[in-house]
């Protein structure tokens, strides 16, 4: 998808933040939108379908949590890019922004720059309507689902069947954080016996194999496939 057809909706109270923001991802040959509140974000959402969102938390109206948690019920948006950026960093904001359906989470202050290469990073996380892809690469890694293969630096692993799956899920979307019980429900579903352990220990075999730096905890929330 080339950048002149990728919509982004920009979303924050503060007129700079929208001048200055916007001005750079307009440079970069996006197109954007913007919003001042929750609830002209919601309805952007629903006329647009921006493949990426960025969105302050507090705001006049409605505030971000909520507007993420209507934007997801959205049909057309579930696959939609979701992050915030705002000033606040605390824990229990992060906790409930990605309980809301958010994907990412950008604290201010933060040069225009670094949003901009943060903004390349999220999109590549996008995919069109096509499907998942049977093989998966990424930087020095190779993954082939339809053959249960793992390919580093050209060396061909064969992973067991729980951490393959593992790797795979996290490595479909680079960044995106997978909360505990989503990896729980989509990995082992109703299996009867799973330790409240399972994740962690099958987390720290994979940063043996793959390398420790690919994997990251976010505290109170889950695990995302770093590039």
């Amino acid at each position: 998808m080339k950048k002149k057809d990728i919509c982004i909706l920009l979303v924050d109270d503060e007129p700079d933040i929208l001048e200055i923001v916007g001005y750079n991802l307009s440079a970069e040959g996006y197109q954007v939108v913007t919003a001042e509140n929750g609830a002209d974000a919601v309805k952007l959402a629903k006329k647009k379908k921006p493949q990426l969102i960025i969105l302050d938390v507090m705001m006049p109206e409605m505030d971000g949590i909520e507007a993420c948690e209507q934007i997801r019920k959205i049909p057309g948006m579930e696959e939609s890019i979701i992050t915030f950026l705002t000033a606040r960093g605390e824990d229990y904001s992060q906790m409930a922004g990605y309980d809301a359906g958010a994907d990412d989470y950008i604290t201010k202050p933060i040069k225009p720059k670094v949003l901009v290469s943060k903004v390349k990073a999220l999109l590549r996380r996008f995919r069109d309507d096509q499907g998942p892809s049977n093989i998966v690469k990424i930087g020095n890694l190779t993954i082939n689902r339809d053959e249960y293969k793992v390919v580093k630096d050209g060396n061909e692993m064969t992973l067991p069947r729980k951490e393959f799956e593992l790797l795979s899920l996290l490595a479909s979307k680079p960044g995106k954080v997978f909360k505990r019980e989503d990896i729980l429900d989509r990995i082992w579903g109703n299996e009867v016996v799973v330790g409240g352990r399972t994740i962690d220990v099958h987390i720290r075999k994979l940063r043996e194999k793959i390398g420790d730096e690919s994997f990251k905890t976010v505290k109170g929330v889950g695990y995302k496939f770093v590039v």
